[in-house]
């Protein structure tokens, strides 16, 4: 669905985005993480058309988005992290504008529109004016605009900026509602933890560079990173040590008798914490909880990136 070959974007002296290579399949979901000023709203502008590459190419369902850019706006939405201003406009005349923009005929746009109304939970806001909406009402509506004309593929940036709690919850089982239905998905981010259970894959990028792409597991392997498993235990903590002792892969196991926890290091992957834990339950050890945490993407961005921007 969306190939990056050699994207590439310079300002002058400023590389701002450099020979970004990426393949997402059909139905992905992609987090696109970064600081401010790593080169997420460039890239996503490039695939959106809007700005032209200074090198290399982007291909969205096999069209180019350098050659044949009228025809690639027809197989994406684009969400911008801005919504922009619409005074004294209704919510049902802000997407029958857009449905005009997109050519979709006029005896086909009423349905489309109480559709997308309908999937981002807009209805009842239909005749409200734009400028009154809220924060979150006017990201889903910006949403729905996106959603108009069915495109397989969209690019949302920094989607759940300044939304507060609930909206982003909303937010997220919205995204996934979109990925059920087979959309291909690229949405920007700094805020870690909202992409971390909604994205297939995810790619890091600072100062302009992809450092990492792939699923979490992959990003893992590839980089050599050691995973954390904290542990809570009523009973037996002081077992863990020597039960865990020579056992492949574990690097180091750090136990606080105050707080009944334990700290274990250890390079492998998802399928071997069951096995990890059963030992651990077999030798005694009377585990309460067990929390997976250095493969979230709060830990593989701390630690594959060194705060740069472009």
């Amino acid at each position: 669905m969306l190939d990056l070959v050699g994207l590439t974007k310079v300002y002058g002296d400023l590389t701002a985005v450099s020979d970004l290579n990426l393949h997402l399949d059909p139905g992905d979901v992609f987090g696109f993480i970064g600081p401010n000023g790593a080169g997420k709203t460039t890239t996503i502008k490039m695939l959106a058309t809007l700005l032209r590459p200074t090198a290399g190419d982007a291909l969205v369902n096999g069209v180019s988005i350098v050659t044949q850019p009228e025809q690639v706006r027809g197989l994406i939405g684009y969400m911008p992290d801005t919504f922009g201003v619409y005074d004294d406009v209704k919510v049902w005349e802000y997407l029958d504008f857009f449905a005009a923009a997109y050519r979709l005929p006029r005896e086909r746009r009423g349905p489309v529109i109480e559709e997308v109304l309908e999937l981002t939970d807009l209805t009842s806001k239909r005749e409200a004016f734009v400028e009154e909406l809220s924060r979150g009402m006017k990201q889903r509506l910006c949403l729905a605009k996106t959603l108009l004309h069915d495109p397989p593929l969209l690019l949302l940036d920094e989607p759940a900026s300044g939304l507060d709690p609930r909206a982003r919850l909303e937010l997220r089982d919205l995204l996934r509602g979109l990925q059920r239905s087979g959309k291909t998905i690229f949405i920007s981010s700094h805020i870690l933890s909202e992409l971390a259970d909604v994205c297939t894959k995810v790619g890091i990028i600072e100062a302009g560079r992809l450092v990492a792409a792939g699923t979490t597991e992959e990003i893992i392997a590839a980089a050599g990173l050691t995973r954390t498993l904290a542990i809570t235990a009523t009973a037996g903590l002081e077992l863990i040590e020597p039960l865990l002792a020579g056992r492949h892969g574990v690097q180091d196991v750090v136990v606080d008798f105050a707080a009944h926890t334990a700290r274990i290091g250890f390079a492998g992957t998802l399928d071997d914490v069951p096995d990890l834990l059963l030992t651990l339950l077999q030798g005694g050890v009377k585990v309460t909880g067990a929390v997976e945490g250095a493969s979230d993407l709060e830990g593989l961005f701390l630690r594959l990136t060194r705060g740069q921007v472009a």
